[in-house]
């Protein structure tokens, strides 16, 4: 089964700039992208093209090659095992009282499907924000709001919700317990 380590991208593109001390502002300013697109890319809400990539290697002064090298992974069994405790925690710096663990992604044909374990502080809300990825969540533990231009839905435990995130939603844990979630995104591939 081909690993899609497409994720790997934005790590590497938020540890380089760290490295190298530069705001997304001043990334962007070099680049000629817009800070948006670089969080999304860095938080992993969207998979960036060849183009941007080039861009963004160019305004890193590195070689497009660190940047994807090992994205085309093979595995040797048909199935990819992630264990409970072999999730790597994600920092996203738009999702404070969020933690992102990566279980895991596979690429599809116009795709790339990216599945993490959301645990979400106790009386935590994150701003409405949009993805370019169709998104599925299921709750495990706790009660989790999600709001939408037409108003909020609460999901509990055993609940599914599938939506478009390119409409803006916000996430809001109200009680004094963290909730957990398992979720599913669709990257759109973005030329």
């Amino acid at each position: 089964m081909k690993h899609d380590k497409l994720s790997l991208i934005g790590v590497r593109i938020l540890e380089l700039r760290k490295a190298k001390k530069l705001s997304l502002r001043e990334l962007a300013k070099r680049s000629g992208l817009s800070a948006g697109l670089l969080s999304k890319i860095e938080n992993f809400r969207t998979v960036p093209s060849l183009s941007v990539l080039v861009e963004i290697a160019n305004s890193l002064e590195v070689d497009v090659a660190v940047l994807v090298k090992n994205i085309n992974g093979e595995t040797t069994a048909p199935y990819l095992l992630v264990r409970a405790d072999e999730g790597r925690p994600e920092q996203r710096d738009d999702s404070k009282g969020l933690l992102y663990k990566y279980l895991l992604s596979q690429d599809l044909l116009n795709y790339s499907l990216r599945v993490n374990e959301v645990h979400i502080s106790p009386n935590t809300y994150r701003k409405p924000l949009a993805t370019n990825a169709l998104e599925l969540v299921y709750v495990l533990e706790g009660t989790v709001h999600y709001g939408f231009k037409e108003g909020e839905v609460a999901v509990g435990p055993g609940d599914t919700l599938y939506f478009d995130g390119l409409l803006a939603h916000s996430v809001r844990n109200d009680a004094a317990r963290p909730a957990r979630l398992l979720k599913v995104y669709l990257l759109r591939h973005t030329d």
